[in-house]
């Protein structure tokens, strides 16, 4: 195939050997292009692939730097500009087909170009790149220079495209934006100027934006100031203000998709909501188009996303991600879809040709199909493509004809090895891995992820057939090695197993056994020579965690398949003694390692630095790990992690690395004597590389950009190329017979179905006609098991039958074990529950119960740990709220409770100020006194003045001061209601504030607020002093009552009364801090005892009680006591009420046996008891005399309280009033300085958005000032062109000679857009035809008869000088035009830039009047009370713009005499409302009579008619009437007392809910409270930072801006003189000119 520019990299051996590329194969990844009518071109890793339609031949261009960035292609100078993807890239223009380098472009770009474009006509090329610069810029690609270029940070885009009729139009379009780009050329100064689309709303719909700038339909706000725009108010002034919008205001747009021009300069825009859009290519007007809906079967589909779009007439045809190609006919401003085109995969991009004839389709898989339009449409794949990047690929024996490539997907493709033509394909349907040919049959082994390896036979490469499957284990297949002779296929797994199959398929593959090695298997590589009957292999892994590789060498005998049982054991693993398997290690880690066919060494590819080292083996046999340490280090020249390969006759060792670049060395020096650079490290370098059996054909796999490169010898010879060949002849001689013996059972062997995964992208393909594939039998009739089971299945067995007799055995035993166990059991069930063991006791599986008890103790301490974390969280939770709402507070909030009213006060919760607060308030003060001895030393100064000097000028001064000190001396003692507050009637210190009248300057406001805040903290520290007070005073109280309620308990004890004795307590409002303690009775739960300390316990307690009964049983004194006297040594007053008279013993005798001396006794008794009784009755009347009195003193004491309580309360609220007073007047103050900062905010804006637009003013007035010049410049060079065309042959001369150009009348008719205008190309190719017309014309036969030859050369070379002297001034008029409409251009933007300048100008002066507007309208707060202000129809006043303060004795001495003509005038109306009254009340009771007569008779009319009632006939005829009555009322009772009950349930669960709510209420005025001193803080940082800013910022005021427009218009004025004078003297010149000019070129007479 041929190539353009091949190019050889690296040094080359002394022999000369280098490496050329003969075809590349890969599939387009970004869009592919025209080149001409018949040729196609996409990018393909460090390659450009050209594909002929109609060949199918295919041309390959190699980029010198790497990997091939973006592409575009310009069809009328057939060239093909790329880019590389280095540091700092370039552009190449390659001329095709010749594939020459025309130029190469070098811009500013660091990174990368993401898009180029060139224009329809002339020689422009647009690129665009992405980070850093995001830079547009267009080129010159002929000239090589960058003709303008402009960057728009940070804006992705994914399309660039020229209008195909005017290439000064350039559409740049991303998800969210679209732009149209206009080219402005004046001569040969280029200008780019962008210009935005305003899309539509995501419902279609149009939002109709406001001026951010300058804002015209803001409200006026007449009571708090003016009203600024949204940037003002988030203090924006730079610009970001331009654009800034609210998120409240952003609402999602249209995301476009694709776009495309169409013949009238418009452009059709395709969005991801399934809008299409017209924009106007010259106003950029966007209209929504209208979807007409058609009546359509039931698998329409309805939604159509566009992915690309292209013109056609009518229309646009337009795919989506459906594999559908639409057609849309777009008439009157809407559209019909129709189906177009099916294709099986989403199409990403569709272009025509240049004539329009074909029509490109690319798929998402790579695919492209050319559909040719005509009467007969036809379509065509051109490049089938495969279903992902290649995998692996290998050469089918010998590997001079065909080779075979496998992808992820289990694509796997047989490949013609001179063009790269696909022969057939196959699918797996499961994921694939790798791929090895078999070198001694037509065979090839394939591995899956699934753990599986398929064998595919390719005896006949056009149908490749699946002939057996080998499920191994359920781990993927990462290697997949056959050795040189093809005996033995060695697979190595994920999970660390090698297996080794025989490699015959005439032994149906048979699995010979494994052998365990390290997880990490990097390669596998085999050493089978002709002279052994052995193979050698090494498995390279990875010892990641301890930094190292590990080699394991094991060797198997050719025999092996024969003795397999002999070398593997019942579970099929290879003993490691029989296989001589060895191991080493290396000191580091290597990414490959091969072994060496002939010296018994190893080569190794180190990971970490760029070393090819080579390891002796030992001579001698090791038990152990062995150390290779290396014996020869050459550095690579390679870069990234490399892989060695070692060729099939072991003389040549290759190295490929992620830099992409294919090394091949001598083996035994390792020199490099060839190096070729395929792909680059852009794309990851190479995946993978095989070499031919001879050594003639190399294939190089790319890693991610889906390249594949055949390489072959362009020169190769000496001693090395005829070892190999003599190798190579040897090798197949040996395997001939084998290879005839294989491939004659596998043209015999017939198609096996194979269980495999579905996959339904495979199974629904059609067969083709150029390809045959074979569909596979899915028979998943039961699961399949891999055979590393089932050999483990098959040992089980045996050892079951080996030990059958024994597990019998066994079996018995545990039986009766078991009965015995349930015997166990049932007994443990029968005893009692303190004898009763678990039911895990009896578990005979120890080591169960131990693994069961210690995941219950994981269990448990799992859940403790959690627990813990869980309490840790909360207490930490606990401690910042503790922290910020109790430890933090100064003075801890909590409330005061009245007695017997539910009247709460509280007190005021604050913290306490910090030190910058102290110093700010310190400095406040300090300044305030300084100022007030300022003023008052002004003063003595000023009178000692005034006594000096009598001028009358100095005693205004004077005065003038005098009045001011007057009023800031007579503030402190002005009345509240002109304070705004009532904060002088606690006693707080009014002096220091500023007059509400006089606060203009900012640092007023600010000392303001802050003694405002002082002001607050000293009312509610005054309020927080008395409720401290009023809490010690409660305390008291509290400790009184409980004093006087020991002896009222004395007393109701003695007197035997069921009363409760009232004990007042605090509650927890009260004491708060009682709610952070937790008390022993709020735990509900019992307290967890260790054992031994229960045991303690219960011993002491023992002890207690055996002591107490020693002392009892000693204790004589006390039990005589208690026998004598009851217990006490002396009668008190207080027994006297429970003192009893023992009666006589005779009593129990009757009266009449009684002796005399026992009358006596008991008359004695009886006055005794007589007398007791009297006793009692007065002690016990003290005792309730005494009970009442203290009863009452402790209710008069409590009420005291709870009437000072409720003063206090009187006083809180009065305190939270002057606290809000205070507040509102720091709130209008703060208020006003945030506005003052937003108008400082927006001055300064428009002072920076003036200096940007005077900026843009200058370069406008320069650009105007250079556009005038070089048009004057050109306009002179055109005149004078003019001049000597006018002095030459009659202008009609030609015309009649200039042959007309040719229509393409069929081309037009057929492409939509035609020719061209202003085609570069086109206008030269113009000019040549009638250079070659005039050829002709000047022949010496078209000359007259009878002229001299001389004159008629003469003429002939006049006429061609006047034809190209009019061609001239053509191109120079055509200049003219351009650069006059840019001139144009450019006066209308300088006009446009000084409209907004004195629109700036004007905002300015509006907005320093509302400043200063503002600065002196001041907001006051007045305490009005009621009565003194009287409204009509409660219509406030909102504007106060002609009100005035005026004295209140005006007001109510006006009032006074209104009252009293009032009263006058009340007194006469009286009299007259008396007579009337008398005259009303007689008419009254006329009517009343009349009334009360007809009410008779009605009455007389009722009780002729009245209605005999049920109740009254019961009222009349029951007997217990008032019984039936009295049981009614009692239900009617009884439910009345149920509802009270209910009522009164409802009213406390209300109470306890209001309790939870005032809580709660007082949580959130501390929080509120909180927030607030946290806003104060900010808003002083805030104004003080503000204050920097504004003493920083510039000032502009009118006498700066008057002066510089007298500047201004002075310097016009003089340049218009000047100019004036210029333009005589030129108009002199000229006149002279064109004298000299007549006088130096006569014009020719006739001859």
């Amino acid at each position: 195939m041929a190539q353009g520019r091949e190019r050889d990299e690296g040094p080359h051996s002394a022999g000369g050997s280098s490496l050329s590329v003969r075809w590349v194969q890969g599939f387009p990844k970004q869009n592919v292009h025209f080149v001409n009518d018949n040729t196609i071109c996409y990018p393909c890793g460090n390659f450009v692939i050209f594909i002929n339609i109609e060949t199918k031949k295919k041309t390959v261009l190699q980029c010198s730097n790497g990997i091939v960035g973006v592409v575009a292609t310009n069809i009328p100078y057939e060239v093909v500009a790329f880019s590389d993807r280095k540091l700092k890239p370039l552009i190449y223009i390659y001329s095709f087909p010749g594939l020459t380098r025309r130029t190469k472009l070098k811009g500013n770009v660091l990174l990368d170009y993401t898009l180029l474009s060139f224009s329809y006509c002339g020689t422009y090329l647009a690129s665009y790149s992405s980070l850093p610069e995001f830079e547009l810029a267009l080129w010159n690609w002929e000239s090589n220079i960058i003709l303008c270029k402009k960057s728009q940070p940070g804006m992705d885009v994914n399309q660039m495209s020229f209008n195909p009729m005017n290439w000064r139009q350039l559409c740049l379009s991303s998800p969210s934006t679209v732009s149209v780009w206009t080219i402005e050329r004046s001569n040969q100064e280029h200008y780019f100027k962008a210009r935005l689309v305003k899309l539509p709303l995501e419902d279609g719909s149009f939002f109709n934006e406001t001026d951010v700038v300058f804002p015209q339909s803001l409200p006026k706000d007449l009571i708090y100031g003016p009203v600024l725009p949204l940037s003002a108010i988030a203090g924006l002034v730079g610009e970001e203000a331009e654009t800034f919008r609210p998120k409240d205001d952003l609402y999602p747009l249209l995301h476009p998709t694709m776009h495309c021009w169409t013949p009238t300069s418009d452009l059709y825009i395709g969005c991801e909501e399934g809008h299409l859009l017209v924009i106007n290519g010259d106003t950029l007007k966007v209209t929504v188009l209208n979807k007409i809906e058609e009546e359509s079967p039931l698998d329409r589909r309805n939604f159509i996303s566009p992915v690309t779009l292209v013109y056609q007439k009518e229309g646009v045809l337009a795919s989506g991600i459906d594999g559908f190609v639409y057609s849309f006919i777009i008439k009157d401003g809407s559209y019909v879809i129709e189906d177009f085109l099916e294709i099986e995969r989403p199409v990403e991009h569709m272009m025509f040709s240049p004539n329009y004839t074909m029509l490109l389709i690319q798929t998402d898989k790579g695919s492209v199909y050319i559909y040719t339009l005509g009467e007969k449409p036809i379509l065509n794949k051109v490049l089938d493509a495969c279903d992902g990047n290649f995998q692996a690929i290998d050469f089918i024996t010998p590997g001079t004809e065909h080779f075979m490539t496998l992808t992820h997907s289990g694509e796997v493709c047989v490949w013609w090895l001179e063009d790269c033509a696909c022969v057939s394909k196959i699918y797996l349907n499961t994921p694939a891995t790798v791929l090895a040919c078999c070198p001694s049959s037509f065979s090839a082994a394939v591995g899956t992820e699934s753990g599986s390896v398929y064998f595919i036979s390719v005896y006949n490469e056009e149908t490749p057939q699946v002939m057996h499957k080998a499920f191994l284990s359920e781990s993927s297949v990462q290697h997949v090695v056959y050795d040189q002779r093809g005996i033995f296929l060695l697979v190595g797994t994920s999970e660390g197993k090698v297996f080794v199959i025989n490699a015959k398929s005439s032994s149906s593959f048979q699995i010979i056994g494994f052998t365990e090695v390290a997880k990490d298997i990097v390669q596998i590589s085999t050493v089978s020579l002709l002279e052994t009957d052995i193979v050698e292999v090494m498995v390279l892994s990875s010892l990641l965690e301890a930094g190292r590789s590990r080699l394991e060498m094991f060797t198997l005998p050719i025999l092996l398949s024969q003795v397999s049982t002999t070398f593997t054991d019942e579970r099929g693993r290879l003993k490691d003694a029989l296989i001589h398997k060895y191991l080493y290690e290396l000191e580091h880690t290597l990414s490959s390692a091969v072994f060496d066919f002939q010296s018994k060494q190893i080569y190794g590819f180190c990971s970490h630095v760029p070393y090819i080292c080579s390891y002796l083996l030992p001579k001698e046999e090791h038990i152990d790990i062995y150390i290779l340490k290396p014996y020869q280090k050459v550095q690579s020249r390679q870069y990234g992690p490399g892989i060695l390969y070692l060729s099939s006759h072991g003389l040549l060792l290759l190295t490929i690395a992620k830099c992409g670049i294919l090394c091949i060395r001598d083996v035994y020096t390792l020199e490099t004597f060839a190096r070729c650079r395929s792909h680059s490290h852009q794309g990851h370098g190479i995946q993978s590389m095989r070499i031919s059996m001879d050594g003639q054909n190399i294939l190089v796999n790319g890693r991610d950009d889906g390249t594949l490169v055949y390489l072959k010898w362009k020169r190769f010879g000496g001693h090395l190329a005829n070892d190999i060949l003599d190798y190579y002849q040897k090798l197949l001689i040996f395997l001939s017979s084998t290879m005839d013996k294989e491939n004659d059972y596998l043209s015999r062997t017939p198609k096996a179905s194979i269980d495999l995964a579905s996959n339904s992208e495979h199974t629904k393909r059609k067969a083709s006609t150029d390809s045959s594939q074979d569909e596979l039998v899915l028979t998943d009739v039961k699961k399949e098991i891999p055979w590393i089971q089932q050999k483990s299945q098959e040992a089980i067995k045996k050892e079951v039958n080996l030990f059958s007799k024994k597990r019998k055995e066994i079996k018995k035993g545990i039986k009766a074990l078991s009965k015995t166990i349930l015997n166990m059991m049932e007994e443990n069930d029968k005893l009692e529950n303190i004898a009763k063991l678990d039911q895990q006791e009896f578990g005979l599986d120890l080591e169960a119960l131990e693994r069961l008890h210690e995941e219950s103790q994981e269990e448990v301490a799992k859940m403790k740990k959690d627990v813990e974390m869980h309490n840790l969280a909360k207490s930490y939770l606990a401690e910042l709220i503790k922290e910020e709402c109790w430890n933090s507070m100064a003075v801890k909030g909590r409330a005061l409770k009245c007695f017997h009213i539910p009247c709460v006060v509280e007190n005021f919760p604050m913290k306490a100020r910090t030190a910058e607060e102290l110093k700010e308030l310190e400095r406040v003060l300090q300044q305030k006194k300084i100022e007030a001895e300022c003023l008052k030393l002004r003063k003595e100064i000023v009178e000692a003045q005034s006594g000096v000097t009598l001028v009358k000028k100095h005693h205004e001064e004077d005065d003038e001061e005098e009045e001011e000190e007057d009023k800031k001396a007579e503030y402190s003692n002005l009345p509240n209601y002109l304070l705004g507050s009532l904060s002088t009637d606690f006693g707080v210190d009014t002096s220091f504030l500023s007059s509400q009248l006089e606060l203009h300057s900012r640092e007023e406001k600010i000392n303001q607020i802050i003694l405002l805040k002082d002001i607050i903290y000293k009312v509610k520290t005054a309020f927080n002093n008395e409720f401290d007070a009023a809490y010690k005073q409660k305390e008291f109280e509290i400790a009184r009552v409980k004093e006087r309620n020991v002896r009222i308990r004395e007393i109701i004890l003695d007197l035997e009364l069921e009363e409760a004795v009232w004990q007042p307590e605090f509650e927890d409002c009260e004491k708060p801090e009682r709610t952070l303690v937790v008390q022993d009775e709020e735990i509900t739960a019992n307290k967890y005892v260790k054992p031994w300390h229960k045991a303690k316990a219960e011993l002491l307690t023992s002890r207690e009680t055996e002591h107490w009964l020693l002392i009892q049983g000693t204790s004589t004194r006390l039990r005589a006591l208690m026998d004598m006297m009851g217990g006490v040594l002396e009668v008190k007053k207080e027994d006297i009420l429970r003192m009893v008279i023992p009666q006589p013993a005779f009593m129990a005798k009757p009266d009449a046996v009684w002796t005399e001396e026992e009358r006596k006794q008991f008359k004695d008794y009886e006055k005794k008891v007589k007398e007791l009784n009297e006793e009692r009755d007065k002690y016990r009347k003290s005792l309730e005399a005494e009970l009442k009195k203290l009863q009452n003193s402790i209710q008069e004491s409590t009420q005291a309280f709870d009437e000072h309580l409720k003063r206090l309360f009187e006083r809180r609220v009065k305190a939270e009033m002057v606290t809000n007073q205070e507040e509102l007047k720091i709130n209008n103050l703060a208020f006003s300085l945030l506005l003052d900062e937003e108008l400082s905010s927006r001055e300064k804006f428009l002072n920076n958005y003036l200096t940007r637009k005077q900026q843009e003013k200058s370069q406008t007035s320069e650009a105007v000032r250079k556009s005038r010049e070089d048009l004057d410049v050109y306009k002179e060079h055109y005149d004078n062109l003019l001049a000597e065309d006018k002095v030459r042959v009659i202008k009609s001369l030609h015309r009649e000679w200039i042959p007309k150009q040719k229509m393409h009348s069929d081309t037009t008719r057929v492409v939509p857009f035609g020719e061209r205008p202003g085609s570069g190309k086109l206008n030269k190719d113009a000019f040549a035809q009638l250079m070659k017309a005039m050829d002709e014309l000047d022949n010496i036969s078209n000359m007259p008869e009878g002229l001299d030859p001389l004159v008629w050369n003469h003429f002939c070379m006049t006429r061609r000088a006047k034809l190209e002297n009019e061609q001239k001034v053509k191109q120079k008029a055509a200049g003219l035009l351009e650069m006059a409409a840019f001139l144009r251009k450019r006066v209308e933007e300088d006009e446009k830039v000084q409209q907004e300048i004195e629109r700036v100008f004007h905002e300015l002066i509006l907005l320093q009047d509302e400043k200063v507007r503002f600065q002196l309208n001041l907001t006051i707060q007045i305490l009005l009370k009621q009565g003194q202000v009287e409204l009509e129809n409660f219509q406030l006043v909102l504007e106060y713009a002609d009100a005035i303060l005026i004295n209140k004795n005006i007001v109510e001495d006006l009032n006074s005499v209104i009252r009293t003509q009032g009263q006058k005038k009340i007194a006469s109306m009286m009299e007259s409302k008396e007579v009337h009254k008398r005259i009303f009340q007689i008419e009254w009771e006329h009517k009343k009579m009349e009334m009360e007569r007809e009410d008779l008779n009605q009455k007389a009319w009722d009780i002729q008619m009245l209605f005999f009632s049920r109740d009254r006939q019961k009222f009349l005829n029951e007997p217990n009437y008032e019984a039936l009555i009295s049981i009614q009322i009692g239900i009617m009772e009884q439910t009345i007392a149920v509802l009270d009950k209910t009522h009164k349930k409802n009213v406390e669960n209300c109470k306890k809910l209001l309790k939870k709510l005032g809580k709660f209420s007082n949580q959130k005025d501390i929080a509120n409270y909180n927030l607030s001193c946290n806003l104060r803080e900010e808003l002083v940082a805030v104004s003080e930072r503000k204050d920097i800013c504004n003493a920083m910022g510039s000032k502009l005021t009118c006498e700066k801006i008057a002066k510089e427009r007298y500047e201004n218009m002075m310097q016009q004025q003089k340049l218009t003189n000047i100019s004036k004078q210029q333009a005589e003297q030129i108009s002199i010149l000229q006149t002279e000119v064109e004298r000299l000019r007549m006088k130096t070129f006569p014009a020719l007479v006739q001859m």
